[in-house]
């Protein structure tokens, strides 16, 4: 049947499209066409310029959804920003508007610090790689403090964490022959480990965990 045959049963319209697509109904065609419209909602909400209320509610949306920092909740505003343009009188101010929700507590980067170092030690990554991660969401290395000190109060155990997550070491079937072995250490590094950790959890012989060290 050719492309775009259209016929008519009663009060409904049959549009055939590709034949392995089949039949569409009314319902259907009106789904498929609707589809391919343009999402107007989308478009205006993107179109609508930001002003001082529309910034405040966008924060505070965006606070409320995501455990956050100050610096990735400023980069989410300056963004919005850019994409929507400003309509608001004067210049807009989310530097401003990020230290006032700061100041309510909607947004506190120790507390952030410790619950971002706290998930990333629970997948079993070491204080490198924690440090690397935070600094990276803007915090200070004041606000850290409780943080690291938490970190590496967790060597051992995040380090048992990842051998066992990876079945490296004491949690591998066999001891490595040395390429692997190269690669067991290069994994431990690349979690954020030292080398003295990595080396010493590779070493390890199956079923044997190292020792704590105080």
């Amino acid at each position: 049947m050719p492309v775009g045959f259209l016929f008519k049963h009663g009060d409904a319209l049959f549009h055939f499209f590709h034949p392995r697509h089949g039949v569409f109904g009314p319902a259907r065609f009106h789904d498929a066409h609707a589809r391919l419209q343009p999402n107007r909602v989308g478009e205006d909400r993107r179109r609508r310029r930001a002003d001082s209320d529309s910034l405040r509610e966008l924060a505070l949306r965006y606070v409320g959804r995501f455990a956050t920092s100050r610096a990735k909740l400023l980069a989410y505003l300056q963004r919005k920003l850019q994409e929507r343009g400003w309509a608001g009188e004067g210049p807009p101010l989310p530097e401003q508007l990020v230290d006032r929700l700061a100041e309510l507590r909607y947004v506190d980067d120790r507390s952030f610090a410790v619950m971002k170092s706290a998930s990333l030690a629970r997948r079993g990554y070491g204080a490198r790689r924690v440090a690397e991660t935070l600094r990276a969401d803007g915090i200070a290395a004041t606000d850290r403090e409780e943080a690291d000190a938490h970190t590496d109060a967790e060597t051992w155990t995040t380090a048992d964490r990842f051998a066992r997550r990876k079945r490296l070491g004491p949690y591998a079937p066999a001891r490595p022959d040395p390429k692997q072995r190269e690669k067991w250490i290069a994994a431990f590094l690349r979690a954020g480990h030292s080398y003295d950790t990595a080396r010493r959890w590779t070493d390890a012989s199956p079923g044997e965990p190292p020792e704590r060290e105080d």
